[in-house]
């Protein structure tokens, strides 16, 4: 067999250029004109932008009517009606909330961009403080802020507490009556109960169940006299609030409840035991079976017929704890895939270090989960915060309920002041969605440079 070798004798010709070391326009080119296809789309899309964006200008700006007291001023022109939206602009903000009390949902919003902002930064200082401050103080303190507080516990509970004693022929609850903290007790004991079982369950030391109940109570003491105090603030009943103080309500109380509850109903789906697997997968498919609108009416119109008479909860209450949960299921799924993702030999890796289930799933397995499936968890709380305006059916009047019954106003009655109105409601939901989207695309990016993403 004949060996042949080639020696190049002169220097091989220059290459051009690389991609990235062309123009600008010529990169444009390329990727809008390279083919045939590409250039039909471009040219449908052309067409498309220059048929709907310069009518929009128009109508948004050029003919607008920018000044003004009453639909008389907007009647001039065939643009947005935009004094409307400043005159109502009270309402679609913070709803029927009475006028003098407005500082509170300001200071509410006020705290909590404050505290959120350094939870979003990944090089701010302080994350377990803030994030602290964030979940278990914020909430407590927006509570007392936007109703006022002094709900009187003590004297509802106590209430219950002599109806069932004396419904049980317990004669020593009649001594109680004026027990100021038989309230807090009775809490107790409720609590005390479900850490000890939790902590059976689980096989803990009494030590690790004792230190469990005693930071609980704790935690329940303070949030109970939290809310039980009397602040000296005005009440204001959850039915006089609405608008965007509503939607922002409704969709952070559904992001930050559904991400930890679907987490733990991932995992319950992924267990061993056949009680809880079978509980958790009971819950998820019941949940993603029934439309959001079912939730809702059945959480306000339904629920009460199966309590007692003198049991009730606020509608707004009910609402929260019904799209809570709704979004929860479905995050469940989410979070699911991400699980199923990852590699056996990761939890072999992680039982031959000696890690316990929770310190496996908490330090190796839902890093690396939750990072693959930040599409997919942003994608849910995207469409969790436009599906705040399902609350509508339910009378809760959110940004876009608000707005739609500011058409009914007859000095601001105009053939515009209807589309001036969903323009005004779509920015604002183009603007969080938007930004969730920007926001979880530098995640992944950050990710994916450390070597943690895809």
């Amino acid at each position: 067999m004949t060996t042949r070798t080639f020696v190049r004798t002169a220097f091989a010709p220059n290459e051009p250029p690389p991609l990235e070391a062309d123009s600008t326009a010529s990169r444009f080119a390329r990727s809008l004109f390279a083919t045939p296809a590409n250039f039909a789309l471009t040219v449908l899309s052309v067409g498309i932008v220059a048929l709907v964006l310069p009518p929009l200008i128009r109508f948004l700006f050029l003919d607008a009517t920018w000044s003004g007291t009453s639909r008389d001023d907007c009647l001039a022109n065939a643009g947005a009606c935009w004094p409307f939206v400043r005159a109502k602009f009270g309402q679609f903000i913070y709803g029927f909330y009475p006028a003098a009390e407005r500082w509170r949902p300001n200071l509410v919003l006020a705290f909590g961009a404050l505290l959120l902002a350094p939870l979003l930064i990944p090089a701010a200082p302080f994350k377990r403080t803030n994030a602290l401050l964030f979940f278990g103080v914020y909430p407590v303190v927006s509570f007392v802020l936007l109703t006022g507080g002094n709900l009187d516990l003590q004297k509802f509970l106590l209430g219950r507490f002599l109806q069932w004693t004396t419904v049980a022929g317990v004669g020593f609850g009649i001594g109680l009556r004026w027990a100021f903290w038989t309230d807090f007790l009775f809490s107790a004991v409720v609590i005390v109960a479900l850490v000890a079982a939790l902590a059976a369950l689980l096989r803990a030391s009494v030590f690790a169940a004792v230190t469990a109940a005693g930071m609980v109570l704790a935690g329940l003491g303070i949030i109970l006299l939290a809310v039980d105090l009397d602040f000296g603030l005005a009440p204001v009943e959850t039915r006089s609030w609405g608008g965007f103080l509503v939607t922002l309500i409704v969709a952070v109380t559904g992001i930050v409840v559904s991400l930890p509850l679907g987490v733990l109903l991932a995992l319950g789906r992924r267990s061993r035991m056949p009680a809880v697997r079978y509980a958790c997968i009971l819950f998820i498919e019941f949940w993603r079976g029934v439309p959001l609108i079912t939730v809702l009416f059945f959480a306000t119109y339904m629920l009460p017929l199966f309590l007692p008479r003198d049991v009730t909860f606020d509608t707004l209450l009910r609402a929260l704890i019904g799209v809570a949960l709704f979004a929860a299921a479905y995050m469940a799924e989410v979070v699911r895939g991400g699980l199923q993702s990852i590699s056996r030999g990761q939890h072999e890796a992680a039982a031959a270090l000696g890690l316990g289930y929770w310190r496996m799933m908490g330090l190796i397995i839902l890093p690396q989960a939750l990072t693959l499936v930040i599409p997919g968890i942003v994608n849910n709380f995207i469409g969790l915060f436009k599906d705040t305006t399902l609350v509508l059916i339910v009378a809760i009047f959110d940004l876009l309920g608000q707005i739609r019954a500011s058409f009914a106003d007859p000095n601001w009655a105009t053939p515009v002041t209807l589309y001036t109105g969903f323009a005004f409601a779509g920015v604002i939901y183009f603007v969080f969605c938007f930004g969730m989207s920007r926001y979880a695309l530098y995640i992944e990016r950050r990710t994916a440079a450390y070597g943690r993403g895809s």
